[in-house]
């Protein structure tokens, strides 16, 4: 009923407060689906994500950017979100208190207002993977998931935008060569 990356995002999210891996993997998955140039329901969550890992980190200003632009496309696509699980009247509201945590430099989990359904089914997927579904707060995120895009491997995106670039120049001093 819902896409399974939708779902491993909302595991991701709640279970192991990784909102780092949650961008990766609804980001993938937006691209895969819509055109990545279209702003939609996937970049509100992929960006309410990104604004959870900055505001953990400390980094204020990028964490009330992000939710900002989060809350601008929920507003817009409450009806895809509602139609994905998601109480959108309730999500707002969430999103703007965590931006309230901004102001008096405060970071708390939250969850996302699921419906029934959504909650059953992310309950399954969790089973799959042999993880328990628990939504109480993690009273410790190790460094590894806080500061996840500063300590991963990224010789695979650097190779590729190499890649890139060579063939840009190439385009531009060969033009009409193929």
């Amino acid at each position: 009923m819902y896409p399974i990356k939708y779902v491993d995002y909302l595991i991701h999210y709640h279970i192991h407060r990784d909102y780092f891996e949650c961008h990766e993997i609804l980001e993938e998955y937006w691209k895969e689906v819509t055109n990545p140039l279209v702003h939609n329901q996937w970049v509100a969550l992929i960006q309410l994500a990104v604004g959870h890992y900055h505001h953990r980190r400390g980094n204020d200003n990028g964490a009330k950017r992000m939710y900002k632009k989060s809350y601008h496309l929920c507003s817009l696509y409450s009806d895809e979100l509602n139609q994905l699980g998601l109480n959108t009247t309730k999500l707002l509201r969430t999103i703007k208190a965590v931006e309230a945590q901004l102001k008096i430099n405060e970071f708390h989990d939250v969850h996302l207002p699921m419906s029934h359904d959504l909650l059953e089914a992310c309950k399954k997927r969790c089973e799959e993977l042999d993880v328990r579904w628990n939504l109480t707060s993690v009273p410790f995120v190790p460094n590894f998931i806080v500061n996840k895009h500063s300590l991963r491997d990224r010789s695979e995106v650097i190779d590729e935008r190499e890649k890139q670039l060579t063939r840009r120049i190439k385009d531009r001093e060969f033009p009409f060569s193929e």
